[in-house]
């Protein structure tokens, strides 16, 4: 309304001007007017975008059913015509190359490999399986999953070797092997000491004519065209005499190892398990290695329960798993039955060792 009464007002005196004058006069007014329509903001600002003002005066002026252009300088009509999304999206950040592969999550660990504090020394067929999986469960604990041999056949491999061998280890964690022939081989107490004299020595020790069975049984399993048991077991069967040669037989001097392994550990260092006390009563042997490792009393008897099938103690079922843990079809196996006669020799040939190391040990085991 403002710009007809000024230009109602302008008009009388109009007709004097000049046509020129008049046409610009025209002009000026209908600029007036235009900003005087577009007075609350909507006039095009002036920005890096030239759609803009464009899109609120369309916005303005546009019914739902009937839109009405907006004029756009030269060239914006192509950008107008996108989503202002896709306008401010920023442009794809180039590829780059990048030989190197990425590691797996599973190289991700923590911890560092370590050499031993403690190591299941021996021996074969007394156990020694059984004590380290259930040691480890002990959330203080790691070991290696087989056997190293290091110290009795891959010593000259060096101790990096050994070392990468190992399970990753927190600072407060301890780390454990188990190799059972490290017991009987002269050269492995040297060669322990030599890495660290401070090592903690665990023995499994069992009944060695029990022993002395369970190995041959074993043995028979992998060589079905064995010798039999009194054959390996005698020089002569009648006159008793006992063949030290064999083996199986040789482990059970555990007194003549035990001399060679004092030469350089304290008796205070190593700690004996009773491979048969390990089956009737496996959380009693579990509560004392933890006390010789100084750990705390963790695996207990809640976790173990007795497998009459197989005659040996399992781990009950952890949390994460859908079934109990039982060692393996060789734990448990059934021995092959020995002359009572042979058996007899056999105890009467190792009563003198097994006191003798009773003494050593400071316990008697009660083989007879």
């Amino acid at each position: 309304m403002a710009c007809v009464l000024l230009f109602s007002r302008l008009l009388p005196f109009s007709h004097r001007l000049r046509g020129t004058t008049f046409c610009l006069l025209s002009l000026f007014l209908s600029y007036l007017c235009y900003c005087s329509i577009f007075s609350d903001g909507s006039v095009m600002p002036k920005s890096a975008d030239p759609t803009s003002g464009c899109q609120r005066a369309d916005r303005a002026k546009r019914r739902p059913q009937d839109p009405v252009p907006c004029l756009l300088p030269p060239g914006a009509r192509r950008s107008a015509a996108r989503p202002r999304a896709e306008r401010r999206r920023p442009p794809a950040p180039r590829a780059v190359r990048n030989d190197t592969p990425s590691p797996p999550m599973s190289h991700l660990k923590f911890g560092n490999k370590k050499l031993p504090n403690a190591i299941i020394v021996g021996v074969k067929k007394g156990g020694t399986r059984a004590v380290l999986e259930f040691i480890r469960i002990h959330p203080d604990v790691r070991a290696a999953g087989t056997e190293t041999h290091f110290f009795d056949r891959n010593y000259d491999r060096g101790l990096e070797w050994y070392r990468g061998l190992m399970p990753r280890t927190l600072e407060s964690q301890i780390t454990m092997e188990k190799t059972p022939s490290y017991f009987v081989t002269k050269e492995t107490p040297r060669r322990i000491s030599a890495m660290a004299q401070d090592t903690k020595l665990i023995v499994v020790v069992r009944d060695p004519v029990t022993r002395a069975i369970s190995d041959y049984t074993q043995t028979l399993s992998k060589t079905p065209d064995l010798p039999s048991f009194q054959d390996l077991a005698f020089e002569n069967q009648s006159l008793g005499i006992v063949d030290m040669s064999w083996n199986a037989i040789r482990i059970g001097l555990y007194a003549l190892h035990l001399e060679n392994w004092l030469r350089y550990f304290p008796l205070a260092q190593i700690h004996f398990v009773s491979g048969e006390r390990l089956i009737t009563d496996p959380a009693g042997e579990l509560a004392r290695v933890q006390d010789f490792l100084g750990l705390k009393r963790i695996v207990t008897d809640k976790h173990f329960y007795f497998n009459r099938t197989k005659g040996f103690p399992c781990l009950k079922k952890p949390e994460s798993s859908g079934s109990p843990r039982c060692l393996g079809k060789s734990k448990g196996r059934t021995h092959v039955q020995i002359d009572r006669d042979a058996i007899e020799q056999l105890r009467d040939f190792y009563r003198p060792y097994n006191v003798k190391f009773y003494e050593m040990v400071g316990h008697d085991f009660k083989w007879e």
